[in-house]
Formats: structure tokens, sequence, C-alpha cells
């Protein structure tokens, strides 16, 4: 493309008219060094403009800069060559809408970046020529090199930044449930009417509260509000802990313990939290309706213990269960694959014996991951009690560890996989199991 090159410049001027900077030097020497790299142009614009605005750039020093880099040809950014711009003032100013003191503005802005720099002729004026191939034999104006010389400098600035983007989302995401942890058992404890210093906890998470960013922030300063938080957080655990073990010497007299007993042996194990009914155990290895359990079975002596017998009776059942609707879950194995998820739940629920605890305990922990309740009813009414336990411990698992932004859009996305026959649980579970051992 023809550059249009008419009268003297009010910006290149000669060097001894534009006062010396460090910046402009610099530049300079990019300049220099650029000359040396063979970069192409859309490698160069593209690394600069991810990077522009950390470089403290504007919006109309990178609609100039993309005014000057069309002027220049593929030829202009090979190793050895200079693209050099010498377009005149009026030109730029009819093509970006700048006025003569903004054009002025943001040509500095660029040069002390040290994205282009200044090659002034000896009498001020911006010029150039080609050859009959089109290579630039000399000119004067705008040189680009310095974005060849930084290309890759912006490139690894670019994944630095992408780097530093994620690392502040997930302390983001994990101050997201301290903060909501905290406060479900402080008020947890309160509504509970549970001795403890919750006054002066409250004083503090308010007064952390006050000190989460409202812009962007640095990891560093959320690395240290993720520390203050941990360290708020596991203090209200410890109260809580200490209040509900105070309260439960209370509460565990010997006639609420026969009460509570009865009431466990007049379970069905076909009830509706326990659809299909899983055994109920202190093992963490999950129940499996194998070969050597059906020997183990039927190797029961007719005088066994009752304790055995109803065991055995159980062990049965699963496993007949099993083989009717595949590879079902047990408490367990959805403990195990969850670690997260178990040492809150047994943190609040204290021993989970079966699958009622469960689903009781998953349904208070669900405020702290932001669930909301219509979400978490319509789980229960598409997939049922134990189904909707298990995909929410899930969910709250993959939240707390932060592979999941979004709990509520995540535990909606299995009810549509389970409305279509897709949603595999087990599946996700013995994933989770495998991926501990590797």
């Amino acid at each position: 493309m023809p550059q249009n090159g008419g009268g003297i410049s009010n910006i290149a001027h000669p060097s001894g008219w534009r006062k010396a900077t460090a910046g402009l030097a610099t530049a300079e020497q990019l300049a220099h060094a650029g000359e040396q790299a063979a970069v192409p142009k859309t490698q160069a614009f593209v690394a600069l403009k991810r990077v522009g605005a950390h470089i403290g750039l504007k919006a109309g020093d990178i609609l100039l800069l993309d005014t000057l880099g069309a002027f220049t040809q593929a030829q202009d950014w090979e190793e050895g060559r200079r693209p050099i711009v010498w377009a005149s003032n009026a030109y730029l100013m009819e093509q970006t809408g700048f006025s003569l003191s903004a054009l002025k503005r943001h040509a500095r802005r660029l040069a002390e970046a040290g994205v282009i720099s200044f090659k002034d002729s000896p009498n001020g004026k911006r010029w150039g020529r080609r050859d009959e191939d089109g290579v630039i034999i000399e000119a004067y104006g705008f040189d680009l090199s310095p974005l060849s010389a930084r290309a890759e400098e912006f490139e690894q600035l670019h994944i630095e930044i992408q780097a530093e983007r994620a690392l502040c989302q997930r302390l983001k995401r994990q101050i997201t449930v301290s903060r909501r942890m905290i406060r479900a058992r402080i008020e947890a404890a309160l509504s509970g009417a549970l001795k403890g210093p919750w006054a002066q906890l409250t004083t503090l998470f308010e007064e952390l509260l006050t000190r989460l960013p409202r812009r962007h922030t640095a990891s560093e300063t959320l690395e240290k509000l993720m520390d203050w938080f941990r360290e708020l957080q596991e203090r209200v655990e410890a109260a809580y802990l200490k209040a509900v073990r105070a309260d439960e010497v209370v509460e565990n007299t010997p006639e609420i313990i026969e009460q509570v007993s009865k009431k466990t042996q007049e379970m069905n194990p076909r009830g509706v939290i326990s659809d299909p009914h899983i055994l109920t155990t202190t093992k963490l290895d999950p129940v499996t309706s194998n070969s050597s359990e059906k020997e183990e079975t039927a190797g029961v002596a007719p005088n066994a213990p009752p304790e055995e017998r109803v065991d055995s009776e159980l062990e049965d059942w699963v496993a007949d269960v099993r083989k009717k609707r595949g590879a079902a879950l047990d408490l367990p194995t959805v403990m195990q694959a969850c670690p997260e998820f178990a040492s809150w739940a047994r943190n609040m629920g204290g021993y989970l014996k079966d699958w009622g605890d469960l689903h009781r305990v998953a349904g208070q922990l669900r405020p702290m991951i932001g669930v909301s309740e219509h979400a978490w009813n319509l789980a229960q009414d598409r997939l049922g009690p134990q189904i909707a336990t298990a995909a929410l411990v899930l969910t709250f698992d993959k939240h707390a560890k932060g592979e999941v932004a979004s709990p509520g859009g995540y535990l909606r996305g299995m009810i549509e996989k389970a409305g279509a026959g897709e949603l595999h649980l087990e599946r996700s579970f013995y994933g989770r199991l495998s991926g501990q051992a590797a």
C-alpha cells in the first residue's frame, strides 16, 4: 500500500527536538533487536494485544498501532528488515479520528511502552521508498520493529497472566466455600443454642468480610485472605465440635439411647430413603456380590449369634439388588470417594450409620455451597432421596476442591442426565477412588 509522506511531521521531530527519555532509548534498542528477528506481523500484533492493557496501553493506542500496521507488508517483517511507516499526520488523523494532540499522545505512549520507535530523518520529515519488489530501501517514521523483538516476551507474559488469573479464580472459589461454611456453622450453633464464643467469632467473621476485594486483586493478597478464613474456619469448627460434644453428654441419657436402638430395629430396609437399601457397616471396604461373600454367607453356622444372621441376610439382599440394578453405591464407597464432604459430614452429624443419616446431613450442608432449596427438592423429586443425596455429595466434594464453579448448575445438569438415562454416578465415585489410589 502506498504511503503518504507529505509535510513536516509534528511527531517525528529531529532527535534534538524530542525530549530524550529512558523509554525512548529502550525502544530504539528494541528496534535494532527486532531487525534480527523474523516474526510474522499477525503473531506480533496478537501477542501485543493480549497483554496490552497489562503493560499500560489504552484502546486509542491499539487503534493507532492497528492503523500503522495496515501500512506494512508481510516482507517488511522478515529478518534483516524493518517495518517502518511514513504516513502523514493528516492521513493518520483521518483514519483514526484523533486530533493532532491525541495522535501525538498515543504515539508517545506506544514508544514509551517499547512497542514502536521513532526513526527520525535529518530534516524531520517522514518519508520512504520501496524498490520494484516492494522492499523498503530507505524510510523514516514510525518503526514497528520493537514488536518483533518483544513477541516472545509478550507471549510468555500472557501465559503468566492466564496462570495468575486461574489461581485467583481458584482462591476466590475456596474463599467462598470457606465463607459459606463458617456462616452456616455459626448460624447452626446459634439456632441450636449451643454454648460457645459465637459473638466473638461472628465479629471476626464480619471483619474478614470487609476485607474481601471488590476489584481484581493479586493472588498474594487472596492467599493471605484464604489463610485467615481457614484459620477462622478451624476455630469455628473446634468451638462447634466442643459445644456439640458437651450437648451430646447431656442428651445421650439411657432412656434416649434405648429409644434410638428400638427405632433402628424397627426400620424397614426397603424404606423410602433406602431404596435400594445400603448395608449398614462400619467397614470402609464396599459391599460386593462376589463369590467369596456367597461362600462366607453359606458358611454361617445355624447357631450363630443373631447379629451374624442379620448381617448375612442383609448381604444376600444387597447381592440380589445389585444383580437387578447393577453396581449399587454403598455408603463407605461414597464417603471414601468424597473425603472433603466426609470430613464435614462427620463433623456435622457424627457417625453416619445409614443413608438416612447421610441424606439429613447433606441437606444441612447444601446451603454451604450455594445450592438452592428448589434445586435440592427438584433433585429429590426426580432422582429419589438416595440418588439425590449421592449427587449432592459429589457436587459438594468437587466444589470444595475447585473442580466445579457452579454447584447448583452442576446438580441440575445431573438431573437432566438422569432424565435422559445418561447419569452413571457409580462411575464417578469409583473413578475418584481410582484417582486417589493412583
